[in-house]
């Protein structure tokens, strides 16, 4: 598959949960490359590249969250790989 960018805002009980590091640890489980970051509503943004089938196991998985949380909602937006990240980040 070829590789994307999906950019999500997940919303529901996704802070103070360990959302973020759940999210890290399945995109680097699956070698994908972005951020993850807290946001002042209460949700929690992403954005990973990579191929294609890992990129939607990475959102399958942001739907379901961690055990600890509850996701409600999930916007969801691909966007044209650009290759920029070198890594993934926790932020804020």
């Amino acid at each position: 598959m070829n590789d994307v960018r999906a950019h999500l805002v997940i919303h529901g009980v996704v802070q103070g949960v360990g959302f973020r590091y759940f999210a890290a640890q399945w995109a680097r489980r699956l070698g994908l490359s972005g951020w993850v970051r807290n946001q002042w509503d209460g949700s929690v943004e992403t954005e990973v590249e990579g191929d294609g089938a890992a990129v939607e196991e990475y959102v399958a998985q942001m739907r379901v969250g961690p055990r600890s949380g509850h996701v409600s909602g999930v916007e969801l937006d691909y966007r044209p790989y650009e290759g920029k990240y070198t890594g993934f980040d926790i932020t804020r």
